[in-house]
Parts: C-alpha cells; sequence; structure tokens
C-alpha cells in the first residue's frame, strides 16, 4: 500500500468514525453498489482517481451520479474518497470497498460475530474445490454466486456477513474468494477495535493455551485479539501466527525447511 493510499483511507475512516451510528447497513451495501458502478467504467474511474483534477470537479461528479438516488452519508463518504489522493486505481476501488465492509460492520448487532462468520466461511470455501470454483470462476454468472451465498448463509449468518460476502463475489477484482473472505474478516475485526489471529497448529490449542497465546498477542498489538485456529497436521508441530501481514512462525516445518536451506547454500 503507497503512502497516498494510507493517507486517503485514513481520511476516510475518519470521516466514517465521524458519522458515527447514523451509519447502517444501507450506507454500506450503497457504497458496495457505487464501487461497482464506478469499477465497471474505466473513464468514471480515472476521473475520480486522477490525481490532477481538481477536488471540486471530483465531487461534483460524485454528486452528479450517486446524489439523487443514494442516502446522504453514503455520497458524503464517495466524496469523501473521491477528494483523496490514491496511490492507484486499484486502490480507490479497494478504499471504497474497505469503508462500505466497515459500514456494514458497525450496523451489526453486538450479538453479531460478523469476523468469526467471514472466517468459517472463508474456511469452508478453502476446504471445497467445487465451492470455491463455484464462487470464484470467471466464467459463472454473478447472479447464480449472489444466488449461492444467499443459499448457503441466509439464516445461517448475520444480515451484515451476507451482504459482504455477496460483495466479494460480486466484484471479486481478480481475488481468490477465500482470501477475500479472510481479509474482510480482518477489516471487521479492526473496525470493533481487535485484531484477528490466524493460528495454525496440527492439534488443536487447548481452553488454556488458547487463552495464554491470546493475552500474550493482546500484549504484544495493543488490542485485543481474536484467534482463528487451522488444523494443518503438515505443520508438524509448533504454531504458526498470521495478524494482517506479520507472520510469526515457530513450525517445526518451517524449521526443517529453512535447515534444508542453509544446508542447500
Amino acid at each position: 500500500m503507497g503512502s497516498a493510499t494510507r493517507e486517503a483511507l485514513g481520511n476516510a475512516k475518519a470521516r466514517l468514525a465521524g458519522l458515527g451510528s447514523a451509519v447502517d447497513l444501507a450506507t454500506g451495501e450503497e457504497l458496495f453498489a457505487a464501487g461497482r458502478i464506478i469499477g465497471d467504467s474505466s473513464h468514471l474511474l480515472g476521473a475520480l482517481s486522477d490525481p490532477g483534477a481538481e477536488n471540486s470537479a471530483k465531487a461534483a461528479l460524485v454528486r452528479k451520479l450517486f446524489g439523487t438516488g443514494y442516502d446522504p452519508k453514503a455520497v458524503e463518504l464517495l466524496v469523501s474518497i473521491a477528494e483523496s489522493r490514491w496511490s492507484s486505481h486499484s486502490d480507490l476501488l479497494a478504499g471504497i470497498e474497505e469503508i462500505g465492509i466497515r459500514a456494514v460492520a458497525g450496523s451489526a448487532p453486538a450479538s453479531a460475530a460478523v469476523d468469526a462468520e467471514l472466517f468459517e466461511f472463508a474456511r469452508a470455501v478453502s476446504s471445497d474445490a467445487e465451492l470455491e470454483l463455484a464462487l470464484g470462476s470467471k466464467l459463472g454468472s454473478t447472479d447464480q454466486k449472489r444466488a449461492l451465498v444467499e443459499r448457503l448463509l441466509s439464516g445461517k449468518a448475520s444480515a451484515q456477513t451476507v451482504a459482504i460476502v455477496r460483495q466479494l463475489v460480486t466484484q471479486p477484482r481478480g481475488r481468490r474468494i477465500g482470501e477475500l473472505v479472510r481479509f474482510a474478516s480482518s477489516i471487521v475485526a479492526d473496525q470493533s477495535g481487535s485484531a484477528v489471529a490466524t493460528v495454525t497448529t496440527a492439534t488443536p490449542l487447548g481452553a488454556a493455551q488458547s487463552e495464554r497465546l491470546a493475552k500474550t498477542l493482546a500484549a504484544q498489538y495493543g488490542r485485543s485479539v481474536q484467534l482463528n485456529q487451522v488444523i494443518d497436521p503438515k505443520v508438524m508441530g509448533g504454531v504458526r501466527i498470521q495478524i494482517g501481514d506479520d507472520v510469526i512462525d515457530g513450525s517445526v516445518a518451517t524449521r526443517i525447511n529453512d535447515l534444508r536451506l542453509q544446508l542447500a547454500g
């Protein structure tokens, strides 16, 4: 992520926070819809991500396109995004999507564990090749993918989780669906002030081990940490932990591989 994108995303998150509880599920879904419209038009995407264009012109274009049919909160967020400088066209689209995910997540009731629901769905997709193909194939119909998401999640997950997954299969932009959903889970956790640690071990951690690990990671990262466990016999003991871009790998498999590389060198 370039420095311009980091600053732009920070500005957009601040604007979202400023709207507080006024933001609801519909706000997030309108951001998703606007992102799809912008992404489907190279001319529109170029105009809104042009660093040389006047902010007033970008704001006017956003209001012309979305000002009448969209909620004012969604329009305000879109204007904020358009007025910022992004490192690339794709970063602008990613920014709209992330703010949409954060808006959707922020509208969830306290009883909904959206980040955990997303992680479980990602795990289900990754373990089922046919499902991953059905949701991620470029040849598949978008309407069929959205209908499949509804069948899989309706009544089993929160409306917020369904909305986020529906967006991801509708506008994957060349990304694998499992990775997309896991990334969305980390955004949702961050929006709630916590972090998600994907913990891969050969056998399940006990309750006491999980609690100690969560406390250790929370102390290191300065926020509460939710553990999502992945069981993989190939790690051969030890543990592999990923939080965002940070990877802590103490698995036996990795140590053996490192030793092989040293011997080969």
